[in-house]
C-alpha cells in the first residue's frame, strides 16, 4: 500500500456504547443529560461527529427506547456549539444462544431481535445526519452472543436510512462486511460518498495488527470515506494508523476507558490526545462543516 497520508482529518467521537462499561469507570455516561453533555464536550474538544447509543437510566443497560434518542437529540441541537450526530442503529440483532449442548432454546437475558423497521425507528425520528449500518453476522466477543446482520435484514435497513436522507455510516468488523458494502452500493441501496468505519481488533472480527489492517485499507474503494479505531490497550495507537492509513480517527469511551495506564479518561480527554496527534502528524482538524460538505450531509 503505498502511502497516502490523511491531511484534513475530523473525529468521531463514539460516546458510550452499549457494553458492560460503566461498572469499570464512572465517566461513562448514562443518562441523556449525561450523554449529551459529554458529546458537547467532545465537540469542543475537537470531535465533528458524536457517535451515540442510549443506555436505561436507571441500570445503564443497552437500550433502543425512542424516547432516550429524542432527548439526547434535542439536547445535543440546543448546545451551543455546532457537531455532527450519528446514532447507532446496531441493536435489535442480538442472539444469545443456550449451551453448548442445548443451543436452543435462545437464552431470554440479551437476546434482542428487532424487524427493520423497529430497528430504525429512533432515525426515523430523530433524523440524525448519520447512522450506522453494522455490515455484517459475527461472533461477538465472548459467551454465546452473536451479532445478527443478515443479508435481508441490511438491505431493507440500508433502503430505509437512504430513503430518510440519513447517511449510513457502514460498520465493518472483518472484510467480508467491506465486501458486501459494496454490494450494497452496486444495487444502489447506499450512495456516494460512502462512509466506512473499519472497526479493528474486536472478538472476533479483525484483529488489529497493522498486516490485517492493511488489508482493510485496501479492500475500501478509493472513492469512499473511512475512519478507524481500535479497542482497549491499542485503541490509543490507532489515531497514528488511521491518519497514516488516509483515513479519518475514531475515539471515546465506546471503544476505550483509559488516556493511559492506570488513568481512566472522559470523552474529551480521549478527543484532546487524538487531536495532539493528529496535529503532531502535520494534518489539520477539520469541523463539522467541513464534513457536512465532504460527505453531502442534511443538518438538522
Amino acid at each position: 500500500m503505498p502511502l497516502a497520508m490523511n491531511r484534513d482529518v475530523f473525529i468521531t467521537c463514539a460516546v458510550t456504547g452499549a457494553g458492560d462499561t460503566t461498572s469499570r469507570s464512572g465517566h461513562v455516561p448514562i443518562t441523556p443529560k449525561q450523554i449529551a453533555d459529554s458529546a458537547i464536550d467532545a465537540a469542543k474538544a475537537g470531535a465533528a461527529v458524536v457517535h451515540c447509543h442510549v443506555r436505561d437510566p436507571e441500570t445503564g443497560a443497552a437500550s433502543r427506547r425512542n424516547d432516550l434518542y429524542r432527548e439526547v437529540t434535542d439536547r445535543i441541537r440546543s448546545a451551543d456549539i455546532d457537531v455532527v450526530l450519528n446514532l447507532t442503529a446496531g441493536m435489535g440483532g442480538d442472539l444469545i444462544f443456550g449451551d453448548v449442548e442445548s443451543p436452543l432454546p435462545l437464552n431470554p437475558k440479551g437476546t434482542d431481535m428487532a424487524g427493520a423497521s423497529e430497528r430504525v425507528s429512533h432515525v426515523a425520528e430523530c433524523l440524525p445526519e448519520i447512522c450506522t449500518l453494522d455490515c455484517g453476522t459475527m461472533n461477538f466477543s465472548l459467551g454465546d452472543y452473536v451479532m445478527t446482520n443478515t443479508p435481508g435484514m441490511l438491505r431493507a435497513m440500508a433502503k430505509k436510512m437512504t430513503d430518510l436522507g440519513v447517511r449510513p455510516e457502514i460498520e465493518a468488523f472483518d472484510t467480508g462486511h467491506l465486501w458486501f458494502a459494496k454490494q450494497l452500493a452496486e444495487e444502489g441501496l447506499i450512495e456516494d460518498p460512502v462512509l466506512i468505519q473499519l472497526c479493528m481488533g474486536i472478538p472476533w472480527g479483525a484483529p488489529d495488527d497493522l498486516n490485517t489492517f492493511v488489508a482493510m485499507v485496501n479492500n475500501v474503494p478509493s472513492s469512499w470515506t473511512f475512519s478507524a479505531f481500535s479497542i482497549g490497550r491499542n485503541a490509543l495507537a490507532y489515531p497514528a494508523a488511521a491518519v497514516l492509513a488516509g483515513g479519518n480517527v475514531r475515539v471515546g469511551l465506546e471503544d476505550n476507558l483509559y488516556a493511559g495506564k492506570g488513568m481512566l479518561a472522559t470523552n474529551a480527554q480521549l478527543v484532546e490526545k487524538a487531536v495532539t496527534v493528529i496535529e503532531g502528524m502535520g494534518a489539520r482538524i477539520i469541523g463539522p462543516e467541513d464534513v457536512r460538505k465532504k460527505l453531502k450531509l442534511t443538518k438538522r
